[in-house]
């Protein structure tokens, strides 16, 4: 048990660059999104083909775990967009509401018994979002689509858990970053209507960033995500993920001068964000060993 919470905890730990590089790379959301989700299905099929390691599924099992993907892909657009309109500390920040609406969401499509502890826990994150930017103006759209963000990744952690239940981790990310792509594909053209994508291409240092996004934050992370999901609760998970926005804003600190946000509030913000990571997996640790 101890070895699946620290590979949570380091998961969350590369998590923290994501929103960093999304800020550095110059592409669209949208298009940095499909670059991110093309290359890692690439590279996923050949180390898949190269190992002997690819299963065959039904179509109704790729479907599946493709529609998993598109939460994932679509959260991805948002969360990017959020950074873009705002900056790296708003779209994490806003990330924290995950533990929320995994309280409100997970009871109803697992169909169990409404958890008051979790929705407490949830409580005080935001609370904690709430002290640490007070919802600035200048913010709103960024705020607005973190949100959104936030809410289609509590929606990706809940079934990805279920579905990822009957299928070997491995193959299931590659079938998830394959239905993402095609999905998003086929997006693209509406999204450009209304949102003008501009350059289709990365130039210059987008590359590296982008080789790191994918080979790191992308299959390493996805992949220890799928493990610690099948074997800790969704909730947990995704309130641990509130750590998140800790090491995305230091890192910001120092690469794109984000102090200029901090204050007094932030950090009574970080301490409840970090407080509420902390209860709940000591009372997850708790009634485990109770229960054995």
């Amino acid at each position: 048990m101890k070895k699946d919470y620290l590979l949570l905890h380091l998961s969350v730990f590369i998590a923290g660059f994501t929103g960093v590089l999304g800020r550095l790379i110059t592409l669209d959301s949208a298009i940095l999104v499909w670059w991110r989700m093309a290359a890692a299905a690439l590279l996923m099929w050949a180390f898949l083909a190269l190992r002997k390691g690819l299963n065959r599924y039904q179509f109704k099992d790729i479907v599946q775990m493709g529609g998993v993907g598109m939460l994932l892909c679509l959260h991805w657009v948002f969360f990017y967009a959020s950074i873009k309109a705002s900056n790296v500390s708003i779209g994490v920040v806003c990330f924290s509401l995950v533990g929320f609406f995994t309280a409100l969401l997970e009871p109803i499509i697992n169909k169990h018994k409404f958890s008051g502890r979790e929705f407490l826990f949830s409580l005080l994150t935001i609370l904690g979002i709430y002290l640490i930017f007070q919802f600035d103006a200048r913010y709103r759209l960024g705020i607005a689509l973190g949100v959104v963000s936030s809410a289609l990744y509590a929606l990706f952690a809940i079934t990805n858990q279920r579905v990822g239940k009957h299928y070997e981790a491995k193959n299931m990310l590659l079938w998830e970053m394959v239905g993402g792509l095609i999905g998003l594909t086929c997006l693209i053209p509406i999204y450009n209507a209304f949102i003008p994508v501009g350059r289709l291409y990365p130039v210059g240092m987008d590359y590296p960033y982008l080789a790191f996004m994918v080979v790191v934050c992308t299959i390493g992370l996805c992949l220890l995500q799928i493990i610690v999901l099948q074997k800790i609760p969704a909730f947990t998970v995704n309130l641990t993920y509130n750590l998140e926005p800790v090491y995305s804003i230091i890192l910001s600190m120092f690469i794109f001068s984000e102090y200029k946000e901090l204050n007094f509030s932030f950090c009574i913000g970080i301490a409840l964000i970090i407080i509420s990571v902390v209860l709940q997996t000591w009372s997850e640790i708790r009634r485990r060993k109770i229960k054995a």
